[in-house]
């Protein structure tokens, strides 16, 4: 590959660090850990005095860049500094183990997203219908509870059943998922905004619900929908 050049005519800059001698084991085993806690946290090594340091959106000096190098997944140079960006990997929750599920999934994993299928219905989230994929057969609500939202966890609904769909709407409104899509038509989410109203949750947090879920390209088919919701999915991810 450096024989052929990048196409783009670019250049690429390579930070190689012997572990001990550059990197200290201990700032090492804490960049383990905070990705072992699903921790978003930056690696930044000044190359002017070649200190190194972590760093998040908190950082005085840095914070704002981190923000948006974060959001982006780019890691890269800021003046003199380098900046390496270890982000929790993507998850996609899916409640509802539907037709539409099922191109869902498997798109999901191209785009860097890990999937988990939710539904305490066996005969829908089963392994002849799902092969190779992540099953949980329980109740929304506790599932989502097992795995925690985060900021790098996307929800989505599609059972099309309150009994299944409203707890996993209630959980994923009261963490810090980055996004939240339901299934259904603007009469059904109508009834949906009633609900929540009812229970309690504020209309900010109604207000950030995607429904009907997905980009609005005319989709029609399982396949299509699935493509107009995880285009919705990576839009927020990136536009905020």
């Amino acid at each position: 590959s450096f024989a052929v050049g990048l196409a783009c005519g670019g250049r690429i800059r390579v930070l190689v660090e012997p572990v001990g001698a550059a990197l200290p084991e201990a700032l090492l085993a804490d960049l383990v850990a905070a990705r072992a806690a699903r921790r978003a946290v930056a690696y930044v090594v000044e190359t002017d005095s070649w200190a190194r340091r972590l760093a998040g959106t908190g950082d005085p000096d840095l914070g704002p860049v981190l923000a948006d190098r974060m959001r982006a997944d780019r890691s890269g140079f800021e003046g003199e500094a380098f900046i390496a960006i270890h982000n929790p990997p993507l998850r996609l929750a899916i409640v509802g183990a539907v037709h539409i599920a099922q191109p869902l999934v498997q798109m999901a994993r191209l785009a860097g997203f890990a999937p988990v299928v939710i539904d305490p219905r066996p005969a829908f989230g089963s392994e002849a219908r799902f092969p190779g994929e992540t099953l949980i057969d329980a109740w929304p609500d506790e599932a989502l509870a097992g795995i925690g939202l985060d900021a790098r966890t996307a929800v989505v609904t599609l059972s099309h059943d309150p009994k299944l769909d409203d707890p996993a709407i209630l959980a994923a409104l009261q963490s810090e998922a980055f996004y939240l899509g339901c299934l259904g038509s603007p009469r059904t989410h109508a009834k949906r905004v009633e609900r929540l109203q009812a229970a309690g949750v504020a209309p900010d947090r109604i207000a950030a619900i995607h429904a009907p879920v997905g980009l609005d390209i005319g989709a029609r088919s399982p396949a299509e929908i699935a493509v107009a919701i995880l285009a919705e999915i990576v839009q927020r991810l990136r536009r905020g």
